[in-house]
């Protein structure tokens, strides 16, 4: 009897103690992700203004920016995905109280951007022989290549970029990231207002204006948040860039062994939805256009998410430097949680208001965008059923990076996207006869097991030894 009544209240201070873990979590990473949300979602407005305003000009000249950027696009989030290995390392090193790793794995950052980027964008210059390859439509190929000849540039300045993004992030800086982010969204709107159709006194340049307001968009950005970790007495004692050119091997070859397989996995899932435009492009302009529309809607929603996976991985990779079991668990589930809580509203949203969201972006007072609103309000439809799967796939993946676990993860990408995904979508699309709307099913397909496998995964991850080697 008195051995219960002492455990009594040594279990409610523990249940006690539980409560307030969480509600510390939930504080703490809703602190951290709101603004990383907010800067997502500005993120994805400079591609939305670009989608709106080419719309403007027709949808010949939107289907041509589509598959500009759509090509464009698998070779900027894989550099992303490799530098943004400096966000788990930094918050890493952070909880293990180690301040010269953090130095060093920011400048190797650095590193890692500019090589991959004078790796890539010569390959990216070959835009109009690879189309050929694809048999894309020489006139929508031609148009393409005049954005691919000016946005290609932009990879040096938007990679660096990250490596200053993922230092801030991991020290809980990200209303500077916010702030900043913003101001990019209302300088390119600008911009592309100016360039695009000449006003100002700007000369008209179309699609070389939306792709040159790009280019200037992300050197702005990065300067500013250059200039603030530069200055700020918190992160000036990094010393960031001095002695820029001196190498840290070791270093340079982690950011690599940890950020390789995370932009292959962002590779997997952005060339499942570069090979659905291409698709796409085989059976019509119209059918391209609504799918830019689509994906630009749930892109939009998929930013919230991405901005609480990131928020995962500082949170997780903390933990995970502490040898913190308990904090890897709460702050993996809490991001899970919030992620998948707001994407059953945007599913709602999708699922009810997809023909009034479309007409944002198509006049539908013209008669020859009536198809094309019909499409993509099919193709909204469709992608408003898959947020579940695709807000619970994003967390789980990033949960799993502040572990440092990439390597199987990239592989269960790999297989969901292109042996489940893709090929659904090609025999839905094709072979059944469903068109478009086979091919967004398609994906859905792909993001359902990539999800269910990778929350399984974080769910067992000590049985699976993923956890901090002291603790193992």
């Amino acid at each position: 009897m008195n051995e219960q009544i002492t455990a009594a209240p040594g279990a409610a201070a523990n249940s006690a103690a539980a409560e307030s873990g969480w509600r510390n979590e939930l504080k703490a990473t809703f602190t951290l992700a709101w603004p990383l949300v907010v800067a997502q979602l500005a993120q994805t407005a400079l591609t939305t203004t670009d989608v709106i305003m080419l719309g403007w000009l027709g949808p010949s000249y939107l289907a041509a920016g589509t598959l500009a950027n759509t090509f464009l696009m698998p070779f900027l989030v894989g550099g992303m995905g490799i530098v943004g290995a400096v966000a788990p390392l930094v918050a890493q090193a952070r909880g293990a109280r180690d301040i010269k790793a953090v130095r060093r794995i920011v400048r190797q950052g650095c590193w890692a951007a500019i090589i991959l980027a004078l790796c890539v964008v010569p390959i990216i210059l070959q835009i109009r022989p690879i189309f050929g390859l694809l048999r894309q439509d020489p006139a929508a190929t031609i148009m393409a290549e005049q954005f691919i000849q000016v946005g290609a540039w932009m990879l040096f300045p938007a990679l660096i970029l990250v490596a200053f993004r993922s230092l801030l992030s991991a020290y809980a800086k990200t209303r500077i990231i916010l702030l900043v982010t913003v101001g990019g969204v209302l300088f390119n709107a600008a911009a592309n207002y100016a360039l695009i159709f000449g006003n100002f006194g700007f000369p008209r340049l179309e699609l070389r204006g939306a792709a040159l307001a790009t280019v200037l968009t992300n050197v702005l950005m990065l300067t500013a948040l250059a200039t603030y970790v530069l200055r700020h007495p918190q992160f000036r004692r990094f010393h960031v860039l001095n002695r820029f050119w001196k190498p840290d091997w070791p270093r340079f070859r982690q950011i690599f062994r940890i950020g390789t397989p995370i932009g292959l996995t962002v590779v997997s899932e952005v060339g499942l939805f570069t090979a659905a435009a291409l698709l796409m492009g085989q059976l019509g302009t119209d059918e391209v256009a609504a799918h830019a529309i689509a994906l630009q809607c749930a892109s939009m929603a998929f930013m919230v998410p991405l901005g609480l996976g990131t928020a995962a991985t500082v949170r997780v990779g903390l933990a995970y430097g502490q040898n913190d079991p308990q904090g890897i668990h709460r702050a993996g589930w809490t991001a899970f949680v919030l992620g998948t809580g707001f994407m059953a509203l945007s599913c709602i949203a999708f699922l009810t208001l997809a023909p009034f969201i479309v007409r944002l972006f198509l006049d539908p007072t013209h008669a020859e965008n009536a198809n094309a609103l019909l499409l993509a309000a099919s193709f909204l439809t469709i992608a408003g059923i898959f947020q579940l799967v695709d807000g619970a796939q994003v967390v789980a993946a990033h949960a799993l990076r502040g572990m440092s676990d990439t390597k199987v993860p990239m592989l269960l990408a790999i297989v969901g996207y292109w042996i489940v995904g893709l090929p659904t979508a090609y025999a839905l699309g094709f072979m059944l006869g469903w068109r478009g709307v086979g091919i967004w099913t398609g994906l859905a397909a792909g993001l359902a097991f990539v999800a269910v496998v990778l929350v399984t995964r974080f769910a067992l991850r000590e049985r699976l030894g993923l956890l901090p080697r002291a603790l193992a």
